[in-house]
């Protein structure tokens, strides 16, 4: 008997999901999402609930396209942080209290995934997580164009990425090329199971070329 093969973005993809630790420029597609989005610190017991919420209709979409011959590993989950204030105002991001903090958490789905798969996995969501009071109704599916993107491989803890991100502001000043999109962070390592210093993060932002 044949095996189904799983789809695992992280194999078919590898240019999305690995970086260098030096910054590059390199060019991206357009993806269907899960997305969830608030405001809060990364503390807060809403944004772990958003995690949760999103990755049960991660599951609840594997699970149903498995059933179809269609299965795929849940890819790493992504967030974009920013504060209000727009582009002109993110370099004030940690200045700004953590309770004001923007976010969007994102889990990319293969491109068979489509509108159908997500309207599915909601009704079996909802039923299956009625009294769990989960943000369950933010949840998304969306196509993002990503364009245009920088990025690097930050090795370490989250509260020390700022000198991966001067590497990045100095290649762009040598560049064409001007931030156009809000701090993405990749998280290629699971910080439950992954020491501080051992933890790695894709670091990313759109850009576009300068006037």
């Amino acid at each position: 008997m044949e095996l189904l093969q799983k789809t695992n973005l992280a194999k078919t993809d590898p240019t999305y999901y690995s970086a260098k630790k030096t910054p590059q420029i390199l060019q991206l597609g357009e993806y269907p999402y899960l997305t969830i989005s608030g405001q809060c610190a990364p503390e807060d017991p809403a944004f772990w609930q958003a995690i949760e919420a999103i990755y049960a209709y991660a599951y609840a979409i594997k699970f149903s396209a498995k059933a179809n011959d269609m299965d795929f590993v849940v890819p790493k989950m992504e967030c974009q942080w920013w504060i209000s204030g727009g582009l002109e105002a993110q370099h004030l991001f940690t200045q700004t209290p953590r309770e004001e903090w923007h976010w969007k958490i994102a889990i990319r789905m293969p491109d068979f995934i489509e509108p159908s798969n997500f309207e599915q996995a909601s009704s079996m969501v909802s039923t299956k997580k009625a009294k769990s009071h989960l943000p369950l109704q933010k949840v998304n599916y969306e196509l993002i164009d990503l364009g245009e993107c920088i990025q690097i491989l930050h090795v370490g803890s989250y509260e020390e990425e700022l000198p991966s991100i001067e590497k990045m502001i100095s290649c762009l000043s040598d560049s064409a090329y001007a931030f156009a999109g809000y701090h993405t962070e990749i998280y290629l390592s699971d910080p439950r199971r992954t020491p501080e210093p051992r933890r790695k993060t894709i670091l990313r932002y759109q850009v576009k070329p300068q006037n």
